[in-house]
């Protein structure tokens, strides 16, 4: 048996790696893949000819590839001869695959995951506005490691005045390119001393401001290097980000900017870590402001995983499947 992956962009695609480790004994072997092997050439020729001449007989395929210049695998492969399996373990495949899967199947917009780590009571700071540290040293650290993943890390502005933060991969996993920032503001409040705005010039930083914004206040951020966007909606301001090229964002908070994306249904997944304290009534809610619903009319969103982070728990949770058909 040969094991491989895609380890980084650009790289060798994992079939060709497998067959390579496998060498002869990939005659007649079975090969399983999460993705539908590629027939264009791109970084990397395409795997398709390679399993062909590497004699493999049968191949088992998670998800149909849903890139149009890519897909299509399946069919040549049956054309020679292979037999061909498509769907087995597509559930699991969609959910480690959610990033890619929305990239080509809703284009317009970014894939938008929004992570909250609370209280058990819902809060996600005391009454001052203060949450360093609700959440313990191995959440933090799984934090850095999903930070990783993702072209850009958000935050409403209240929580940036407040926390200050870096918004910053810090850890083991290095990403391949740091993500951007980007800072939910409608007054464009923010103070030019703030880590993310001095800093706006070694990484990008983008501020979405309203119409209504003090232009004065616009400019000052946007001479510190801030690209300031004025969008119509919150809709329109990713669909901009998606257009510069941002094709997914992890959103960290505050609560009004949480129940805002959720209303207008533009949260594809969340991430709650849920720590075992209370904070009380006079504690910041984790969802600010969101409109009420009967029971029989919530949507019920689908869990993805579940587990201990030390003494913290982290719940994640799906809107919907985003499978292709196989």
């Amino acid at each position: 048996m040969a094991e491989a992956y895609h380890a980084e962009f650009g790289g060798l695609h994992a079939e060709r790696m497998a067959l390579e480790k496998a060498g002869e004994r990939s005659r007649e072997s079975t090969l399983v893949v999460t993705l539908e092997p590629c027939t264009h050439e791109g970084k990397q020729p395409p795997c398709v000819p390679a399993i062909i001449e590497a004699g493999v007989r049968r191949v088992v395929i998670a998800l149909r590839d849903p890139n149009p210049e890519a897909g299509g695998g399946a069919e040549l492969l049956r054309a020679a001869g292979l037999d061909v399996e498509v769907g087995l373990g597509v559930e699991q495949a969609s959910v480690d695959n959610a990033i890619f899967l929305h990239r080509h199947l809703q284009p317009r917009r970014p894939y938008i995951a929004l992570k909250l780590a609370t209280t058990l009571d819902g809060r996600i700071a005391d009454f001052g506005g203060r949450s360093r540290w609700i959440s313990g040293a191995e959440a933090r650290a799984y934090v850095h490691w999903l930070r990783a993943g993702f072209d850009a890390i958000g935050v409403g502005g209240r929580t940036a005045r407040m926390d200050d933060p870096s918004l910053t991969v810090r850890g083991t996993l290095e990403p391949r390119r740091p993500p951007a920032r980007v800072v939910f503001d409608r007054r464009a409040f923010l103070p030019v001393t703030l880590r993310c705005v001095t800093t706006a010039r070694e990484i990008p930083t983008y501020c979405f401001a309203s119409p209504l914004a003090d232009a004065g206040r616009c400019r000052g951020l946007e001479a510190k290097g801030v690209r300031v966007l004025v969008p119509d909606s919150l809709g329109a301001g990713l669909e901009a980000l998606r257009a510069m090229g941002i094709e997914s964002v992890l959103v960290e908070g505050g609560g009004r900017l949480a129940a805002a994306l959720l209303e207008a249904d533009l949260v594809d997944r969340f991430y709650w870590i849920q720590s075992p304290l209370w904070l009380g009534d006079s504690g910041t809610p984790a969802v600010g402001g969101l409109p009420g619903r009967k029971v029989g009319a919530a949507d019920r969103w689908h869990v993805v995983d579940r587990r201990a982070l030390d003494e913290d728990t982290l719940l994640v949770v799906d809107r919907e499947s985003c499978s292709p058909a196989s």
